[in-house]
């Protein structure tokens, strides 16, 4: 007994066990008497067999519980319907009707050149296989779009898209008792825009949401329900740096390789709103220019005072530069408003200092040229007394002479010898004015005294400054 129980031991350690279905057997069939294998030949089919039964059993339980879950109304409408067809399948196209609702333009950004909107897009199509009786339309529950056919739209240019799914997945479905089907859904899409930014930040820019199908023009017509009207929620919106000065509707198809599809396209204008960077830009480089002309005031003498005003006027308009081009894309191909005038502003800050460089360098090579240039001044006008001298002595000879000629007629020879020499003298004199004029005039043009210098900059830098804005204005604003 010992032996036959240790062998009986070792025959239950040596057993394998088997799932057949919902039922385990344990079983060694090498270790057991032929009967006994064939019986358990016998049990694995029948396992199997069980098996089946009940999974099917499990799934028409599944079925009859979500027929049941389903109103009569409904359960009658699905009965056949097959949402892989289109309506009208052979028949001709399905007209689908599209409308907007903007909820909200969250950004527009120039960097990546797209904006970013929540939207509310609804959809109405007639489809002849979900008429029913009655007069009140079916409102149901958005999971059950799975059941039904629904249009394929899709927006193009959409870079990152989402629909909606806080508490459940925000969907509309309402069936009308004539087939019609209002399918509404809400998502927040990033769309790309393409921007000219020349005129940045005077521009406007004319963005574009696109909603096609995958269905060609034979199979779908695609419209806008009410036209231009098709979009709403525009006039309540509040954009950061834009406002809305337009918008439209357009139909179109888009033309592929595979064929011609129907296209929706919704166009609004945006203009910028240019007080932020009058505040933020405009002005303080404004200020920085005319804060570089308070160098033409100081002595020349006065080196590290007018050095450093240039050379901090010259660091700041740099560093308001860079921090202007941060909010624009790095590489482009256009020169942008912005940096027209903070070119303009930097080129007269660099001139002032290079101005001051030029008057200090002319005083260090010319110390007495005031001194030289007053002696030329008096010299000049010596010479040009002394013709004034001439040309009085001149005159009164000729008043001697005529009314000598009026109590004795001189001879003719005399007369027009004298007649000629007063001539001769009056040219004289008109020809040393005009040399005195032109002399005058290089003088201007030539700096004999650097101290003049900072004089002729007080005028013509605010003037030439003053001068080029209002033609920069005038372009970018009219133009």
């Amino acid at each position: 007994f010992q032996r036959r129980g240790n062998r009986s031991e070792s025959r239950l350690s040596s057993r394998t066990t088997k799932w057949l279905g919902p039922t385990i057997f344990t079983a060694s069939l090498d270790d057991q008497t032929p009967p006994a294998q064939a019986a358990m030949r016998l049990c694995c089919p029948l396992g199997s067999l069980l098996l089946l039964f009940f999974i099917s059993r499990i799934m028409d339980g599944s079925v009859a519980n979500s027929e049941e879950i389903l109103p009569p109304t409904i359960q009658k409408l699905m009965k056949g319907y097959n949402k892989y067809l289109r309506p009208f399948f052979g028949n001709g196209p399905v007209t689908v009707g599209m409308s907007l609702d903007i909820a909200s333009i969250d950004t527009i950004s120039e960097i990546n050149m797209d904006y970013t909107a929540t939207i509310f897009l609804r959809q109405r199509w007639t489809d002849e296989r979900l008429c029913f009786d009655g007069n009140k339309s079916l409102s149901l529950d958005g999971r059950l779009v799975e059941l039904l056919w629904v249009p394929d739209t899709f927006i193009v240019d959409s870079k990152r898209s989402f629909l909606h799914d806080i508490t459940v997945e925000n969907r509309l479905i309402r069936i009308f008792p004539n087939g019609t089907v209002l399918y509404a859904l809400r998502i927040t899409t990033t769309v790309a825009c393409s921007m000219d930014l020349t005129k940045y930040p005077m521009d406007r820019q004319t963005c574009m949401l696109q909603l096609e199908r995958g269905y060609n023009v034979k199979d779908v017509v695609f419209y806008w329900t009410r036209g231009n009207q098709s979009v709403s929620g525009l006039d309540h919106l509040q954009l950061a740096q834009y406002t809305l000065e337009d918008h439209y509707t357009s139909e179109s198809e888009a033309v592929y390789e595979t064929g011609n599809y129907p296209k929706l396209i919704f166009h609004f204008k945006l203009k910028r709103s240019i007080l932020y960077f009058i505040l933020e830009t405009y002005v303080p480089s404004s200020a920085l220019v005319v804060l570089s002309w308070v160098s033409f005031w100081i002595s020349q003498s006065s080196v590290p005072a007018r050095i450093c005003i240039g050379v901090t006027t010259v660091l700041t308009m740099t560093t308001l530069m860079m921090g202007a081009r941060t909010s624009l894309p790095n590489a482009n191909c256009f020169i942008k408003a912005i940096d027209v005038y903070l070119g303009i502003c930097f080129s007269f800050i660099f001139g002032a200092l290079i101005e001051y460089a030029v008057a200090h360098f002319c005083t260090l090579h010319q110390p007495n040229a005031a001194h030289a240039y007053m002696e030329r001044e008096e010299e000049m006008n010596g010479i040009v007394s002394s013709l004034d001298c001439h040309a009085l002595r001149a005159r009164k000879r000729e008043e001697m002479l005529s009314r000598v000629g009026s109590t004795s007629q001189p001879s003719p020879s005399q007369s027009k010898e004298d007649v000629s020499s007063s001539h001769t003298q009056t040219n004289c004199s008109k020809c040393l004015a005009r040399a005195r004029r032109v002399a005058r005039c290089l003088n201007c043009c030539k700096v004999e005294n650097p101290h003049y210098i900072d004089n002729y900059s007080r005028l013509t830098f605010p003037l030439s400054f003053v001068i080029i804005n209002l033609f920069y204005w005038t372009y970018y604003l009219y133009f």
